[in-house]
């Protein structure tokens, strides 16, 4: 059954399953075909019984097949968060599973480290150029003293990057490194207004081309590399500052020590390492099986103690800033502009490919307006010899 033939209303079928899910859903603000934006509107009479048997990855995949539509998935999601369902969104079995690959396997490996880069960042520049604002920015803008409106969103990504490049403290000619580069938007900005040279690294092959142009004519080299490859590391030295934003998620716990180690090789003494990462209110080793399979795989969200354990032998932490509400409106501003733009897409992209894409970003702006996701711009230090005041 395709897509288009699934978005016939269904009358809500009288059975278990149908009112297991009304149970959970009780209290929480959020009702089966509701006149309310944030109410599901079932599309697919199967819906409840694939729910409930495969959790969070088969309501995400039901929302890609067109079995349930929801106006505002955003606020949807934030309801039932902050009515307790997020955990019990997880089957058993996928919390199990999950706990025990990424407890013997390193899932975020070299090798491995390879398909979150095809997989999501590879998925087409032309998307992306049209979700993001001019920055080309992927990761939360810091929007304090701005309006909320999606057409402030280039003014929140150049606050941001200007927020880290005053932190590293940078001054003209100085040499920064941005591991994790994207498609260029901090090299860009740091060596255009605080005339640094910047060297990118990215392990997409479609951000570095991409990259490689929004830098043009700028003290910027981007280069296909890992973090981890030790030849790397021989041939470019250290540097005076590095920053690292929005990388962090695909590092895995496995690996913690390993980039820390890896930073503190690369960052002269003294010089200073701005960490801009999503962090998780728990210590747990998990991720959402349907964020995992189609939009970051194998990605994991570190914890406050997980980064300070892991750097506590390498660097010193100077300041710890936390601004996760803001990436409650950089998503919505993404989703604004997917649908402003999507007309342009549509001969490329399929529907399924849109409502991906509509889920990921409404689910993820509901988590981050629920606070069960942080937002944190670290500052470390190689052995700073003073005092150190960060700016916000």
């Amino acid at each position: 059954m395709s897509i288009e033939q699934r978005l016939a209303p269904v009358a809500l079928p009288e059975n278990r399953q149908r009112q297991i899910v009304e149970r959970l859903l009780s209290g929480s603000g959020v009702s089966l075909n509701g006149p309310d934006p944030w109410d599901i509107c079932v599309r697919h009479p199967d819906l409840f019984r694939r729910v409930l048997n495969q959790g969070s990855l088969g309501l995400g995949e039901a929302y890609m097949e067109g079995w349930w539509d929801c106006e505002r998935i955003d606020e949807m999601i934030h309801r039932l968060l902050k009515h307790g369902l997020g955990e019990r969104a997880h089957t058993f079995g996928e919390r199990i599973a999950y706990r025990l690959q990424a407890g013997v396997i390193n899932l975020q490996s070299r090798r491995r480290a390879e398909v979150v880069g095809k997989v999501h960042y590879d998925f087409g520049n032309d998307l992306f150029t049209r979700m993001l604002d001019p920055t080309l920015c992927y990761s939360c803008g810091y929007w304090k003293g701005l309006p909320i409106a999606p057409e402030k969103l280039e003014q929140a990504q150049q606050a941001k990057l200007d927020l880290a490049c005053r932190k590293l403290g940078l001054t003209p000619g100085m040499r920064v490194l941005d591991i994790g580069c994207g498609w260029g938007s901090f090299a860009a900005y740091a060596a255009r207004h605080y005339g640094v040279e910047v060297v990118g690294i990215t392990i997409s092959a479609e951000q570095a081309a991409l990259a490689r142009e929004h830098c043009h004519g700028l003290p910027v080299e981007i280069l296909l590399k890992d973090y981890r490859d030790e030849q790397f590391r021989h041939e470019v030295g250290t540097f005076d500052a590095i920053v690292s934003i929005g990388m962090f998620e695909h590092v895995g716990h496995k690996n913690y020590a390993t980039y820390f180690t890896r930073v503190a090789q690369l960052l002269r003494p003294g010089g200073r390492f701005v960490l801009h990462t999503i962090g998780s209110n728990l210590s747990d080793i998990s991720a959402d099986p349907w964020v995992n399979r189609y939009i970051f795989p194998n990605g994991v969200l570190p914890s406050a103690s997980q980064l300070i354990q892991a750097s506590e032998h390498h660097l010193i932490m100077e300041d710890w800033q936390n601004f996760g509400a803001d990436y409650d409106p950089t998503l919505m501003a993404w989703r604004a502009n997917l649908d402003a733009r999507w007309h342009e897409l549509a001969d490329t992209y399929t529907t399924r490919d849109k409502r991906m894409f509509e889920y990921y970003l409404g689910a993820c702006a509901g988590a981050f307006r629920a606070r069960q996701l942080q937002l944190w711009q670290v500052v470390f230090t190689h052995g700073n010899p003073g005092r150190y005041d960060a700016p916000r």
